[in-house]
């Protein structure tokens, strides 16, 4: 839960489900979770559970075991870079919620729409500064991910969940008690199916993916610290679950507030940095509710970069002998440094198009180009990857034990899925990436 409940779920859902369908786009991300989601999130956890190893190394392990070849560690390079490839630019994202928590907690903010826009403008530009936001967001993860697992990794998880579910209770009452809840629930969730359109369906597709937090290393480098007994259905239900909680319960709290204050609910990035100040600065008591909200992304933000961050240290822990710590810091340093390119991306560099000329990416910057490589194509490619490798070369030799907690039933389905469905779905989402 604490590796796949985060910014998408808290933020981008939200936004997605309003500029893509409302309803329909609910329907489609809920069946895409069931149908897609959560078979390769079984599978990784399975994966790692069974081969008790980091994510780079999984499933070469299990390979070798039947004779083939340790290529098959493609699956886990693939999603571990995706997936570091995301910690550069979402530790820069968390930079900038940590420096607007601060700005409201100090009451140091912009008042007016003018202002406030022009400030988030003024500081996006300011290279420096958030970078300094960055590397200090990054820092708390280097410490925890540096700790003993059951005193960084797990505490952290454990106790940010809680918080998390208590910041948006009361943000989702505040919402519903001096919001525009008529319109905001209309826009949100009225069940206009003529909506539903190709680029919907693929967008909702592509979220569920994202928000469950699969394709990334996360869920094969947690798994291998699963106990064998631990219940997969349990866990698939606790995970799925919370993420549909999170992703409505920040829907309740994100559209009554926007048409209250008649704002664009489609705003994207601007409905966090720029749109909802202006409500925060005009509503009563903005600056706590303002300092509430931006301490709510930090928090959705913090437990998936600790977990972006787990197969590195992992490895390096695994494959080098470094202690935790020392590894933490490593990623540390590599990740801060590959993510001044996204930083730049948004200042003195924003022009700046490395890959110029190669469609579809030559119009894309550092930023463009990290997000499109790790979201379009790294993450559905690992997640193809899963599927084919448990589905097709593994198949019906999974371990029983390794699937604990599923029937015979719920394993012939997982199997099927494994085999057919995720392999279809997940090659529309990647062919879509590079013709949408």
């Amino acid at each position: 839960m604490g590796a796949a409940v985060g910014l998408g779920s808290v933020w981008r859902f939200p936004y997605l489900a309003g500029a893509n369908g409302g309803f329909a786009f609910i329907v489609v991300f809920v069946l895409a979770c069931l149908a897609f989601g959560a078979p390769v999130l079984v599978g990784e956890i399975a994966l790692g559970r069974w081969a008790r190893r980091c994510p780079q190394m999984a499933a070469g392990a299990i390979a070798t075991s039947f004779g083939y070849s340790t290529r098959w560690n493609i699956v886990g390079w693939t999603g571990c870079i995706a997936g570091f490839l995301i910690l550069t630019y979402y530790t820069m994202i968390a930079g900038w919620v940590l420096a607007y928590t601060w700005a409201f907690a100090s009451g140091d903010y912009a008042r007016g729409p003018a202002a406030v826009v022009a400030r988030f403008q003024a500081f996006v530009a300011d290279s420096r500064a958030v970078s300094l936001w960055q590397l200090a967001f990054f820092t708390l993860v280097a410490v925890v991910s540096g700790r003993e697992l059951n005193r960084g990794v797990e505490w952290a998880n454990r106790w940010r969940a809680p918080a998390l579910l208590a910041i948006l209770l009361v943000l989702a009452a505040y919402s519903l008690a001096t919001g525009d809840v008529a319109r905001g629930l209309r826009f949100a969730f009225a069940p206009e199916l003529s909506r539903l359109t190709p680029s919907v369906i693929l967008g909702a597709v592509g979220q569920a993916l994202f928000a469950l937090g699969v394709s990334a290393g996360i869920l094969i480098a947690y798994g291998a610290y699963a106990p064998a007994e631990e219940s997969l259905r349990r866990t698939v239900v606790a995970v799925v679950g919370s993420i549909f909680a999170v992703s409505l319960l920040a829907t309740l709290v994100i559209f009554p507030l926007t048409f209250r204050y008649g704002l664009n609910p489609a705003g994207g990035p601007e409905l966090v940095f720029q749109v909802l100040p202006i409500a925060f600065a005009e509503m009563p008591g903005g600056r706590v509710i303002g300092t509430l909200f931006f301490a709510l992304l930090a928090l959705a933000a913090f437990t998936p970069s600790v977990g972006m961050m787990e197969p590195w240290v992992a490895w390096l822990s695994e494959r080098a002998g470094l202690t935790r710590q020392t590894a933490a810091v490593i990623c540390l340093a590599v990740g801060w440094l590959i993510g001044q390119g996204s930083v730049l991306a948004f200042g003195r560099a924003a022009g700046w198009h490395p890959l110029r000329g190669v469609p579809p990416l030559g119009g894309l910057n550092f930023f463009g180009l990290a997000d499109f490589t790790s979201a379009n194509v790294l993450m559905p490619l690992s997640a193809l990857l899963v599927s084919v490798f448990l589905g097709w070369r593994i198949g019906k030799r999974i371990p029983a034990q390794e699937l604990s907690g599923l029937s015979p039933s719920l394993q012939r389905i997982l199997l099927l899925s494994l085999r057919y469905v995720c392999p279809v779905g997940i090659v529309i989402v990647l062919v879509a990436g590079f013709s949408l």
